[in-house]
């Protein structure tokens, strides 16, 4: 009987905690893309025939004999990718050329035609196996446009790419993400017809029924396109996004069409988002490692400096990184790849391994009570967070760091389940007597990385949120010093 006093207590606090929480601001993000905040670096598989044609896009008309690896290693590929801290990786499963990495039931025009383990070989397969291995999620690309096959253009073809992805979606366990983007018509081998075909994007792929089997096959993969609807492209293949950037979209339809589609958006707002925007629709940053998407010998892959540079300007803007990676004709990552991305690894490892913020006492100028007490910044718990009242859309938080640290890495997170929140905000530091203001800025989302220009020495940090529409919610608070 003692146990109903007590369920009826938790019950109690339980609600006392759900109602006196802030309520959600504007648009807010899905399950499915919590969870894609959660993994904020991943890779982008390239590897068909295209590599030992060394081009950049196959014409679809590539010797499927030519696909022939001599030492094809998803392991080492897989490896080489959690070393640089990726935590997921998505598979070129087909290019624009056609061929598939998967013995599909589709087309001819597939990895069984291939000398690859006899014609009895299934990349994606493998690729998914090692991911998942090393702790790694998996995703998918399958390009709509097909230059390789025949019925592409005609109203036969879209059940054909729709088949595709069911096969894809029904044999490689839970998949993080489908990824598409908007490349669609132009020159193809085509059967060998060998011309040009067009296609009216915005009714050819039927995607408004292409992305509900998605949704009802892959329910926790996010759909990424140049205009979502998970997320979005940020608007170029450098890998930033802007400064100032807001999770939210609004696509608009291109001028007389009634609905927005891939391949018709390259908006202006794209790097930066649209504040208010009707959905949650964060940037994705993509780059390829070398120069190109594909291997090409003559390349060579950024340095982990420059790595650890996008980073900070993609996943530091609250948006993803996407990072191109191109096995050679081998089937494995070049030396120099793995090199690079080994140090961009360690780089952003040791930089962020210790919080200097940690064991400091938070002060804030106005809580939302115990539940939602400054302390909750310093807990390293994403779930929990400061809140002010319903009334303070502007507030302090001091963190009194007890002894002085030198920093050159200032990360902040809002609790964005509840939507993004805060429109400007400043950092000071306490030095000779007084405060110093080092950084002022708007965005915060899910997360923002601000590398001063040189370290700054103190024993407090505080941080001034000077507009909101709302309540402020705050999730983390950290303070690094970047390694060499």
């Amino acid at each position: 009987m003692k146990i109903l006093p007590f369920l009826s207590l938790l019950l109690s606090s339980l609600f006392t905690f759900a109602q006196n929480a802030p309520k959600p601001y504007g648009a807010t993000p899905s399950k499915r893309q919590l969870a894609w905040h959660d993994v904020e670096v991943y890779g982008l598989i390239h590897f068909t025939p295209t590599t030992f044609e060394n081009k950049e896009w196959g014409f679809g008309d590539a010797d499927p004999k030519a696909f022939n690896p001599t030492d094809f290693n998803a392991e080492q590929i897989i490896k080489a990718a959690k070393a640089g801290g990726l935590k997921a990786v998505i598979l070129v499963s087909k290019h624009h050329d056609g061929f598939a990495l998967w013995p599909t039931k589709t087309t001819a025009y597939n990895i069984s035609k291939s000398p690859f383990r006899n014609g009895k070989g299934d990349m994606v397969k493998e690729i998914e196996q090692a991911a998942r291995k090393n702790g790694l999620k998996f995703g998918v690309y399958c390009s709509p446009w097909d230059r390789n096959n025949a019925l592409y253009g005609t109203d036969q073809y879209l059940a054909i790419y729709q088949a595709q992805l069911k096969e894809l979606y029904s044999n490689y366990g839970e998949l993080f993400m489908s990824w598409h983007d908007g490349a669609n018509g132009g020159d193809g081998y085509y059967g060998g017809a060998k011309e040009k075909r067009s296609i009216d994007n915005t009714t050819y792929y039927d995607w408004k029924n292409t992305w509900g089997m998605t949704r009802k096959m892959q329910p926790m993969a996010s759909i990424f396109s140049d205009i979502g609807p998970d997320v979005r492209w940020v608007g170029s293949e450098d890998g930033m996004a802007a400064a100032t950037s807001w999770a939210t979209f609004t696509p608009l339809p291109p001028e007389g069409k009634s609905v927005a589609v891939p391949g018709q958006a390259n908006y202006p707002q794209s790097p930066m988002g649209i504040r208010n925007g009707k959905f949650w629709m964060p940037a994705e940053c993509d780059v390829p490692l070398r120069k190109g998407w594909f291997y090409h010998a003559t390349e060579k892959p950024k340095t982990s400096e420059m790595l650890f540079d996008l980073y900070l300007k993609s996943v530091g803007y609250g948006a993803g990184l996407d990072l191109g990676l191109a096995p050679d004709t081998r089937g494995q990552l070049h030396d120099d790849d793995v090199a690079a991305l080994k140090g961009f690894g360690d780089l952003v490892k040791h930089t962020f391994a210790n919080n200097l913020a940690s064991g400091a006492v938070a002060k804030a100028s106005n809580t939302r009570g115990k539940n939602f007490s400054s302390s909750k910044v310093l807990d390293h718990n994403k779930q929990t967070y400061w809140a002010t009242t319903d009334q303070a859309h502007t507030a302090s938080l001091e963190l009194d760091l007890k002894s002085s640290k030198t920093f050159d890495i200032i990360s902040l997170q809002e609790f964005i389940p509840l939507g993004q929140r805060i429109e400007a905000f400043n950092v000071e530091i306490f030095e000779n007597g007084s405060w110093k203001k080092v950084y002022e800025g708007e965005s915060i989302g899910a997360k923002r990385l601000i590398k001063l220009e040189a370290p700054v020495t103190s024993n407090k940090v505080k941080l001034n949120i000077t507009k909101s529409p709302v309540c402020i919610t705050l999730s983390e608070f950290g303070l690094y010093k970047k390694t060499s």
